[in-house]
């Protein structure tokens, strides 16, 4: 499952330079999340680091629309990463 960033968000700058597949960039408004590109830090982290930074409570969560198996996300891991 791909991550989302909520209407919550400040743009604080903090998620961006975290995000170790650089799936996160600035959108109209906020922040957003490119879900072909974030594997929760599958791969590299073991929980997704945007959220380990985000100085607000429950800005980042689970994108319904984009729900994953954890075996989807390190598949995606290794395709953005060309170990396939």
């Amino acid at each position: 499952m791909a991550l989302l960033i909520t209407q919550k968000c400040i743009n604080c700058d903090m998620c961006d330079p975290e995000c170790p597949n650089e799936a996160i960039i600035m959108g109209a408004e906020i922040y957003e999340i490119d879900p072909d590109k974030c594997t929760e830090c599958k791969g590299h982290y073991d929980k997704p680091t945007c959220q380990s930074v985000c100085p607000i409570t429950n800005c980042i969560i689970t994108d319904p629309d984009n729900i994953e198996t954890d075996e989807a996300l390190f598949e995606k891991f290794v395709t953005l990463q060309g170990l396939a």
